[in-house]
């Protein structure tokens, strides 16, 4: 078994039982492939741990519970919260309509689901300012209902579910394009109703990737932040989330309280994403 000798920034060579030799241009890129995710994901992640590991217990306890930063994480969370269940229902239903269904449009309907990651998230926040502000397109009828979106919990809400709609788009689409129609036809053949249909045959083959865009949609509108500092007044206990705070807390030059609130949020997106694998696990186990 081969053991590669990590030293950075490269890999010259391996360790084969005992014997020291040039590692070949497959392991090479291996090893370089190895280090791009040390350098880029884990090494920043572990110097941010480390960082809130040198703060004292009184510190991370005062700042993780300032009302400011648990109204924040309120804000951020159940606004986040809402934004996925929205695209989680929304996202699911147009992307089977992508895949299923021809009409006029289609083709840009279908460019258009990948705006926001190709947009700089300021431009989204505009564009959304330029529709629901009170002299945008929709702003008179919003205000005529009765219904504030700029500079509210709801704008918040509305910049998460544009930054975060690709995510649960892009991963049901596959899927819903290799569902097997002759076990809906047959379905159909046997008697079986439309809503029986998909809960039965349609739904189940569709729950991981649903699952999966869900929570990477989640994790995206938690670390929102360019569209939501233009359409959100960013007034503490209002509509103040957690990617504001930090960088509000910077501009301040509180950098210990900066890094223990960035810790915290990364230690919650991480949870969620562990557990909806862990929930995929156990629903291929079952059935396995």
């Amino acid at each position: 078994m081969i053991q590669l000798l990590l030293i950075p920034p490269l890999i010259l060579f391996s360790i084969t039982k005992g014997e020291i030799r040039f590692i070949n241009k497959f392991e090479l890129t291996l090893a370089l492939a190895l280090h791009y995710g040390i350098y880029v994901l884990a090494l920043p992640i572990s110097l941010l741990l480390y960082r809130t590991k040198e703060q004292s217990w009184n510190i991370l306890w005062r700042v993780a519970t300032e009302p400011v930063v648990l109204s924040a994480y309120s804000i951020t969370f159940s606004t986040a919260f809402l934004a996925a269940i929205a695209n989680a229902s929304f996202g699911s239903i147009l992307a089977w309509i992508l895949v299923k269904y021809e009409f006029p449009g289609k083709k840009a309907l279908d460019a258009a689901v990948d705006l926001p990651f190709a947009l700089p998230t300021s431009v989204g926040g505009l564009t959304l300012m330029t529709v629901y502000s009170d002299r945008g397109w929709m702003g008179p009828i919003c205000s005529w209902l009765g219904i504030r979106i700029v500079f509210s919990r709801l704008g918040v809400s509305m910049a998460m579910i544009f930054v975060s709609l690709p995510f649960v788009v892009r991963t049901i689409q596959p899927v819903s394009q290799n569902t097997e129609e002759e076990l809906e036809e047959a379905a159909w053949c046997v008697g079986a109703s439309p809503w029986t249909t998909f809960r039965h045959i349609l739904f189940p083959p569709l729950t991981p990737s649903l699952l999966t865009g869900t929570a990477l949609g989640f994790s995206r509108a938690i670390g929102e932040y360019g569209s939501i500092v233009l359409i959100a007044s960013n007034i503490p206990m209002k509509d103040l989330v957690i990617s504001v705070l930090i960088f509000q807390r910077l501009e301040q030059y509180d950098y210990p309280g900066a890094t223990v609130v960035a810790t915290l949020v990364l230690i919650a997106s991480f949870g969620v994403l562990l557990t909806i694998n862990q929930i995929q696990i156990w629903r291929q186990t079952l059935n396995g």
